[in-house]
């Protein structure tokens, strides 16, 4: 924003003032400045970005043919999302591609994308359910047309893939924090003496700062519940590990590549919330000036700062595993902080669904 300077206080150049020398160039400046400020009002406008060159409208553009991809890898694990890219191409073979992840000039309101199995925003954000039992053994697609381009489509399939790394938390909630107090209120001045040698009186003493009050104490964090693991092994030329972790009534499920994916299972403690800071004390008073001068009031004491609260403790984790999901374990981690060692107990554990 541009700030201009008062004309009255405007410094002098020789013996003539600024206002008279340089009113032509200050107007220039706020001419430029104005119209800066109006091109960035307007920028979130789409027919000022087209005609800045910021953006096209497909409409009104010549199109052979388009694309699309996932510029994060071609594949998408359950529970992700992945940016999509269009990149339209030209009859002369000019290059557009879409904003957001494509940093282009293609607007994805000018598109249509119809997804199977995977859901879209209006940003080209696709996103795959949580839940692997929905994706499980399917291949998910997209198909991209182009409105006023009738003729013009492209099918991109999105295999879904299990080296990911995925967490399931069951943590416990962290504590609140702890207020703080409040400052003390400061003292009142003392009431003018006089300092005439012929009629001295002394000043009157300030008053003391009230003290402040303490911080409260942070809030404990929560303990995690104890959580139950089940692992299963698909086997097959590239085995997969299915996983169940269950906790205080939650079910979650898993598929994962013990070959590039991990899954980590947390229960760990809440932290304790921090302590609240103890309120400043009040200032003393100044004492009156006399003969003599008044003496100052005492300074109020600060409070004390609250305590954190303690953490929560960890849950115990369970995991039973079958025999053949043995060699893989190495792709699930635990985390327990402030709790009990994780138990491993092997036995038959049919397929999970």
């Amino acid at each position: 924003m541009c700030r201009f300077t008062p004309l009255a206080v405007l410094p002098f150049w020789g013996s003539m003032p600024v206002r008279a020398r340089e009113w032509g160039a200050l107007n220039r400046f706020a001419q430029i400045c104005m119209g800066a400020a109006l091109l960035l009002a307007l920028a979130g406008c789409t027919t000022v970005k087209v005609k800045l060159g910021m953006k096209v409208y497909l409409a009104k553009t010549p199109i052979a043919s388009i694309a699309a991809n996932l510029p994060k890898g071609p594949g998408i694990a359950p529970g992700e999302k992945s940016p999509l890219v269009v990149v339209v191409t030209g009859p002369d073979g000019k290059i557009l591609q879409t904003e957001g992840k494509g940093k282009g000039k293609v607007m994805w309101k000018d598109l249509k994308v119809t997804p199977a199995l995977v859901t879209a925003n209006q940003k080209g954000i696709v996103s795959l359910p949580k839940d692997p039992r929905i994706s499980d053994g399917k291949i998910a697609h997209v198909t991209i047309t182009v409105p006023s381009h009738p003729d013009i489509k492209a099918d991109l399939d999105i295999p879904v893939r299990y080296d990911h790394d995925f967490v399931c938390n069951f943590s416990g909630q962290n504590g609140a924090i702890g207020s703080s107090g409040m400052a003390g209120t400061d003292g009142t001045s003392g009431t003018m003496g006089s300092t005439d040698p012929n009629n001295p009186s002394p000043g009157g003493d300030g008053s003391n700062g009230s003290d402040g009050s303490n911080g409260q104490d942070g809030n404990p964090g929560e303990d995690a519940p104890p959580v139950q693991v089940r692992v299963a092994l698909r086997a097959g030329p590239h085995p997969l590990l299915q996983v169940s972790a269950s906790a205080a009534g939650h079910r979650r499920l898993y598929l994962v590549d013990p070959q590039g994916g991990t899954l980590t299972v947390k229960a760990d403690g809440g932290s304790g919330g921090t302590g609240g800071s103890g309120g400043r004390g009040g200032r003393g008073g100044s004492g009156g000036i006399g003969t003599p001068s008044g003496n100052s009031g005492r300074d109020g004491s600060s409070g004390r700062d609250g305590f954190d609260g303690r953490p929560g403790k960890g849950g115990s984790i369970t995991v039973t595993y079958d025999p053949q999901a043995k060699p893989f374990l190495s792709a699930i981690h635990l985390s327990n902080q402030n709790g009990p060692a994780p138990v491993f107990e092997e036995q038959s554990v049919p397929p999970l669904w």
